[in-house]
């Protein structure tokens, strides 16, 4: 099975893109891929605990959920630089999740059994 590295370019100004890419990386994990969500942007804040409890989409699983089977079975990063620029540092955010830059990801985009997609 291939890798799977999402890339999440929205928080809750764009709810639905948002939570769609927190559930396709959920479902691939819950598939038994390896599943790698990236947090870019507004999306950076869903690192910091408490953030995802707040998100409310209608008739969507809570993001925390989809967050935390991401957590259990997979990787989750915050962008250095989009977190940088909100302030956050490592200490900030969920323990589990680490923060890398474009170099990380383009390596895990581009490795040979990978499928990146971006929301």
């Amino acid at each position: 099975m291939r890798s799977l590295v999402i890339k999440c370019t929205s928080g809750a100004e764009d709810p639905e893109r948002c939570n769609q890419a927190f559930t396709v990386a959920a479902a691939g994990v819950a598939a038994g891929a390896q599943v790698s969500l990236w947090l870019t942007g507004e999306a950076a804040w869903f690192g910091v605990p408490g953030r995802a409890e707040e998100f409310h989409l209608e008739l969507a699983t809570p993001l925390a959920e989809l967050r935390d089977l991401v957590l259990t079975g997979g990787t989750l990063t915050v962008c250095g630089q989009c977190a940088q620029r909100r302030g956050l540092v490592q200490a900030d955010l969920l323990e589990g999740t680490r923060l890398a830059g474009a170099a990380t990801f383009t390596e895990e985009a581009l490795a040979d059994t990978a499928q990146a997609l971006v929301y």
